[in-house]
């Protein structure tokens, strides 16, 4: 067994963590994590309502015994965000972990560090990380170049950004970006980290309501089939290289073209309905990281996490050790 700051901060079995992940993360999904002695999360903003939201966290309560939380991605929006009152629902649900990201998570810590809520804030560079230690987060989630969705404008892979990230902070570190098995989680263990953040890999389950041409779509593809976008806009993402993909990359490459030469492609109501939903993977914008070359298989969470830790433990003693006798 594996035990690190993590494991011990918030009482899970095994440190790895499921993000919160927008069109993926619902309750069965982060219930079924929980249950595999992982961390899972529930995405905020994917509910209309603090009531909406509520009700999602009830009902992974009634899946699951073992600790969740709840993801609050903090961002601008055309359409006012309820970030209050889903501070609200998260609170009075009874949930003691937070997933931040996005913009600072400051003004939320007071009401959450009364009600004895942990936060987790997401980063993509250590000199945020550092600025997130100062405010009073609990531990930092640093996102390498390698990571699905928003992964900064400094272009550093996880391998350097992380032990980075660990010299210049004292609280728990996860891994974000590229993770994808046992060897991974070793790796970041080495590296400094406390866990691991999977997110594409828990996509790739059988517990996860995504339409199964996405999941083989996963397996399908290799490493290479992520396209970087929006980088003209200082708003990187990196998404499943598929024909709207290389739409938009081409537009951008004539950097005067703003959001409005592209919003139609990018809106994220018609990936989710078209990609995750129907399953049309030329339908729309979907995000997934290059850990997607190292997925092979669409498990159970149970069947995963067990697995990642099995191939973990057998890095440690067998391999590794091998090389400390030598």
């Amino acid at each position: 067994m594996i035990k690190t700051r993590l494991t011990e901060m918030f009482g899970v079995k095994t440190p790895i963590v499921m993000g919160g992940m927008t069109g993926v993360g619902y309750g069965d999904l982060v219930a079924a994590v929980a249950n595999a002695g992982a961390l899972g999360f529930i995405t905020a903003h994917m509910f209309q309502s603090a009531e909406d939201l509520m009700k999602e966290i009830q009902r992974t309560r009634d899946q699951t015994d073992q600790p969740f939380g709840v993801n609050l991605t903090i961002l601008p929006s055309l359409n006012p965000i309820p970030y209050d009152e889903y501070r609200r629902a998260i609170i009075e649900g009874g949930v003691k972990i937070v997933e931040t990201a996005g913009r600072n998570p400051e003004p939320h810590l007071p009401d959450f560090k009364a009600n004895g809520v942990k936060v987790i804030h997401k980063c993509t560079s250590a000199r945020h990380a550092v600025t997130a230690e100062r405010i009073g987060v609990d531990v930092i989630s640093i996102d390498g170049f390698e990571c699905a969705g928003h992964p900064g404008e400094d272009d550093v892979t996880l391998i350097v950004l992380l032990p980075s990230t660990c010299d210049q902070v004292s609280i728990p570190v996860i891994a974000s970006g590229g993770m994808a098995d046992g060897r991974s989680l070793v790796a970041a263990l080495a590296l400094g980290a406390d866990g691991v953040n999977m997110g594409t890999r828990f996509i790739a389950t059988k517990e996860a309501k995504v339409h199964e041409n996405v999941k083989q779509a996963i397996v399908n593809q290799s490493e290479r089939d992520t396209v970087l976008i929006n980088r003209t806009l200082k708003n990187t993402s990196r998404v499943a290289k598929n024909a709207v993909a290389l739409e938009v990359a081409k537009i951008q490459q004539d950097p005067t073209k703003t959001i409005e030469d592209v919003r139609e492609l990018v809106a994220g109501v018609r990936g989710r309905a078209n990609v995750l939903g129907a399953g049309d993977i030329d339908g729309g914008i979907w995000t997934v990281g290059q850990s997607q070359g190292l997925i092979h298989d669409v498990p159970t969470c149970k069947e995963l996490v067990a697995r990642i830790m099995a191939q973990a433990e057998d890095v440690i003693h067998k391999r590794l050790d091998r090389f400390a006798a030598a």
